[in-house]
């Protein structure tokens, strides 16, 4: 399996081994546009793996911080009382780049930016982009997607 990441049509695609696509579902990249440097808040390009997968089991709405749980379920009464939280909900799918020196290693590390795709309230629009560098899903869709994949899955983000 494959996972292609298209910033500009704001689409992911999971395929088969043999290029079938499987499911498509609407993303949200960066607000900044594309780019590697640590600090920049852009969606990083280039060839990455899923490097582990975070939260499985959890509830749909679970509330990540720092990769953990902090046991609160997002509503939009939660989402009120934090209006700047940059929310990272249901599940985890960590990046790590592929490519020394363009998205591994040094100052353009995808795994040590923190890049996920990650779940994000039904409020928030996917289909323009609007993150800080992660990938946003629907829960419902990143559930169904975390379910697929494995760890190791080979990712592409392209522009």
């Amino acid at each position: 399996m494959k996972i292609n990441v298209n910033i500009a049509k704001q689409q992911l695609e999971l395929q088969d081994d043999s290029g079938q696509v499987l499911r498509r579902y609407a993303v949200s990249t960066a607000a900044n546009g594309v780019g590697e440097i640590s600090g920049s808040y852009c969606t990083p390009r280039g060839k990455h793996i899923i490097r582990a997968k975070i939260g499985a089991g959890q509830p749909e709405n679970a509330v990540f911080v720092g990769r953990r749980t902090t046991g609160e379920i997002y509503t939009p009464k939660l989402g009120a009382q934090f209006p700047g939280r940059d929310w990272i909900l249901t599940r985890i799918l960590w990046l790590s780049g592929c490519e020394v020196g363009f998205n591994r290693l040094g100052k353009s590390d995808t795994m040590r930016r923190y890049i996920y795709i990650h779940g994000t309230p039904d409020s928030v629009p996917l289909g323009i982009p609007d993150s800080d560098g992660c990938i946003r899903m629907r829960n419902t869709d990143l559930i169904e997607l975390f379910d697929l994949v494995p760890v190791g899955t080979a990712v592409e983000i392209i522009e």
